[in-house]
């Protein structure tokens, strides 16, 4: 029924009933809910953790080790060879394959000058996928369970001097390259910042194991003998300064 105004003008009841109210806006369904649960930083997390079993599987499925022995297959020659290296460094080393291993690869098959580029590439691309999986699928679930002072200290790091923690972390040996990886994605640091250090700091490490790779063949030359000095060198220089700086890493008693 229409209610008259004052000026005598005809109007429409301007409130709604409760059931229509229940009709226009409909409850939650089982749809939204699955999906707010899927989404949930718990459900990322699972996801992260399901992916990366299944790239470590699918590594000990096809023993990429066997490319040191047995080289490419007759169909993958040249360029091809080279982009395939590339893409399988960079999903290997996010499945937490050491990186020497992929290094000393890239300089058998593809000499120190293709092996060093192949190798930066791989190792780039590998840096910016686990960032990329570390951030979308596993920052909401971590970020809370950082409570001890050991991961407060590498998070407050990574967070308010991304480029140049990076840079250290990839110049010294010690720390995986998967963990650092990781450590900087649940961090609050920005991408573009971690893929330059990680460009940048991990030459020096690379570059030498390629070389070795590539004269492996002649264990006693020069150039293999200073690849081997570049490797072992850093090596202990960062054993021994881990050794003396043991206390600052130990929690309060």
């Amino acid at each position: 029924m229409l209610d008259a105004n004052r000026s005598g003008t005809a109007t429409a009841p301007s409130r709604v009933t409760a059931t229509e109210l229940a009709v226009a806006v409909p409850p939650p369904g089982l749809t939204s809910r699955c999906t707010r649960v899927l989404l949930s930083p718990w459900s990322r997390l699972s996801l992260l953790v399901a992916l990366l079993a299944a790239g470590g599987a699918s590594v000990l499925l096809f023993e990429p080790q066997k490319l040191m022995t047995h080289g490419w297959p007759p169909q993958a020659r040249g360029g091809t060879a080279l982009v395939i290296f590339i893409v399988a460094y960079g999903l290997v080393t996010v499945a937490f394959v050491p990186r020497p291993f992929l290094n000393l690869a890239a300089g058998a098959l593809f000499g120190s000058a293709l092996g060093m580029g192949a190798a930066m590439a791989g190792t780039v691309l590998g840096a910016w996928i686990s960032f990329a999986l570390g951030r979308m699928l596993g920052q909401d679930a971590l970020r809370p369970l950082l409570r001890g002072r050991l991961l407060r200290a590498a998070d407050n790091q990574f967070s308010s001097h991304g480029f140049r923690s990076m840079l250290a972390v990839r110049l010294f040996p010690g720390v995986p390259f998967w963990a650092a990886n990781y450590a900087a994605a649940v961090s609050r640091m920005r991408c573009a910042p971690f893929l330059l250090a990680t460009a940048l700091g991990s030459i020096p490490n690379v570059a030498a194991y390629v070389v070795a790779g590539a004269r492996a063949s002649t264990p006693t030359s020069p150039v293999f003998l200073i690849s081997v000095a570049a490797i072992v060198i850093p090596a202990v220089a960062g054993a021994v300064v881990a050794w003396r700086k043991r206390h600052h890493l130990r929690g309060p008693r």
